[in-house]
């Protein structure tokens, strides 16, 4: 007798319900429930059209192992590779360490080309060994002189700030765009995506200047028509102005040279509580 929890049953019911489930992972769950149920395997091979020994095979197996017994094959089951190990491992060597000639990397027709296999069979050991040579990730070294006291200065301010202080996190926005299309689009439905012109009216653009507020994740945020220093000195005002003046304030930001500006450096030097903490160059 199978006898379930409210957690199997419930797993169990969603996907022999589930039309996103295989169509033999919704089978083995119905036999299970039809077996917890009190139905024998005569009865399930009659209600379902399966074989009796297929219906004791899943209730046998959802015995010994619970779910993980239904959701997989057992090992040694299904359909053998028809290339041999030497090969797979020819065409992954050759894929990791060698490049085709007049070429950047191997495709499925110029692999196959050159061990005289199907694109088929080189795209089936790729996936076996998550191979992917038509992708790329770029990465970026800084020359930053500075990079490693910046982050460890940035990096000990997020996992260890001062006592009594607040570390705001500060950037801001350029050229926000107030877009007002043509016409007017329609509305998404059933079986359609919602609409909007290709074309458009701008209204001008604004800069968002915003201070992120680390530990609650509160907003200081103000728009500008411009983006230099003098505007950046007004949004340092509005910070103080909205903080506690007890603070500490250590806020992080960027290496823009507005942030540098001698009359900034003037204004900080008559507010101490505002420390500034650069983030490392790229």
């Amino acid at each position: 007798m199978v006898e379930l929890s409210e957690v199997d049953k419930e797993w169990l019911l969603k996907q022999a319900q589930s039309g996103m489930a295989t169509k033999r992972l919704g089978e083995r769950c119905r036999i299970v429930l039809l077996a917890a149920a009190g139905k024998t395997n005569e009865q399930i091979e009659e209600a379902m059209g399966v074989s009796r020994h297929k219906a004791a095979r899943w209730r046998t197996r959802f015995l010994a192992a619970g779910r993980a017994g239904i959701e997989n094959d057992a090992p040694g089951r299904g359909r053998k590779p028809s290339y041999p190990l030497e090969l797979r491992q020819l065409v992954v060597r050759m894929t990791t360490r060698e490049k085709p000639a007049n070429a950047t990397h191997w495709s499925l027709a110029t692999m196959g080309q050159a061990l005289d296999i199907s694109p088929r069979t080189v795209g089936r050991i790729w996936r076996e060994h998550g191979l992917k040579p038509h992708l790329i990730r770029t990465f970026k070294v800084s020359n930053d002189p500075r990079f490693a006291e910046k982050l460890e200065d940035v990096i000990g301010l997020y996992l260890n700030a001062p006592e009594h202080a607040l570390v705001l996190c500060v950037d801001e926005k350029s050229q926000v765009q107030a877009l007002d299309r043509t016409q007017p689009g329609l509305p998404l439905k059933k079986g359609r995506a919602s609409t909007m012109t290709h074309d458009y009216v701008r209204h001008g653009t604004t800069t968002l200047f915003a201070a992120l507020n680390v530990a609650d994740g509160k907003v200081i945020g103000h728009c500008q028509a411009r983006h230099r220093h003098q505007e950046w000195l007004k949004f340092l005002q509005l910070v103080d102005e909205q903080t506690p003046p007890e603070r500490e304030l250590h806020l992080i930001l960027d290496n823009y040279a507005t942030h540098k500006h001698p009359k900034v450096k003037a204004w900080l030097a008559k507010h101490p509580r505002f420390h500034l903490h650069f983030t490392p160059t790229s």
